[in-house]
């Protein structure tokens, strides 16, 4: 999604086509398949969204006021509203970490659980994933929702805690056998030499899930974020969106937070 060099071509103008030009014939334009789309090219990524405007549809509101004294109910109410929205794949999320030199880190996760009462977010990776390094270097990210559909964000801080190997063991089991598969094969974000070394490793994984149907991939770790601030985003069209940020006043576990309504 490069931008075009600055300067050849404004907004509502055309780019120049091959052929046109003084002396020279208008090449033919091509002729599209029957049912197909025409697109043009984009010139630059603004020219891209221009016309655009993000969360220009109906969305809920949301009373801050109502809102629970704890983040974890209302958490589990806006994800369940999610699902019955049809929102895709509600249950997505980014988590960021950081690494040894301080960089930040951030890829796209599944949430496996939510502990409402004491405000924990679990998910489940490699433990020896860049990840799962990161987290056992800095046990500390961030987690962040966001359901286009609903215009709505959520965003989690806190500590991040593994949970024993057998925890690990029973939550693999409950995943889908491509799931057990991919992580049976592991070597996660190592480079890859071809798309060929990758099918063999899976064949190999897959005969080894067919002949031990138990088997629980080397290193298989879940991981409970316990937020210490979380905060919920309710996008509006006309730009009133609505923040309400928890923080957490107690022990971790413990329902003791504090709310805080913010600017948007």
């Amino acid at each position: 999604m490069a931008a075009e060099e600055e300067g050849l071509t404004g907004p509502g103008e055309t780019r120049p086509v091959a052929g046109h030009g003084p002396g020279r014939e208008p090449a033919p334009e091509p002729c599209p398949a029957a049912g197909s789309e025409v697109r043009t090219e984009p010139r630059s990524v603004p020219e891209l969204m221009l016309g655009r405007p993000p969360m220009t549809r109906p969305l809920p509101t949301f009373d801050a006021e109502a809102a629970p004294a704890e983040p974890g109910p209302l958490f589990v109410d806006w994800l369940a509203t999610a699902l019955h929205a049809g929102v895709l794949d509600p249950q997505v999320f980014t988590l960021s970490t950081v690494d040894a030199d301080g960089m930040p880190d951030a890829r796209v996760l599944v949430l496996r659980d939510v502990d409402p009462a004491g405000t924990g977010w679990v998910f489940s990776t490699a433990a020896d994933s860049p990840k799962g390094r990161q987290l056992a270097d800095h046990p500390a990210a961030a987690l962040t929702v966001y359901w286009p559909q609903l215009g709505r964000q959520v965003r989690v801080r806190g500590t991040v805690e593994r949970a024993a190997d057998q925890v690990a063991g029973a939550e693999f089991a409950t995943r889908s056998p491509a799931a057990r598969i991919g992580a049976l094969v592991g070597r996660q974000s190592e480079p890859l030499g071809s798309p060929a070394e990758y099918e063999e490793a899976v064949a190999v994984a897959r005969r080894r899930l067919e002949t031990t149907p138990d088997a629980v991939a080397a290193g298989h770790a879940v991981y409970t974020l316990w937020a210490h601030e979380v905060e919920f985003w309710q996008g509006d069209a006309e730009r009133h969106h609505v923040r309400l940020r928890y923080t957490r006043t107690g022990p971790v576990r413990t329902p003791e937070w504090s709310r805080t309504l913010l600017w948007p």
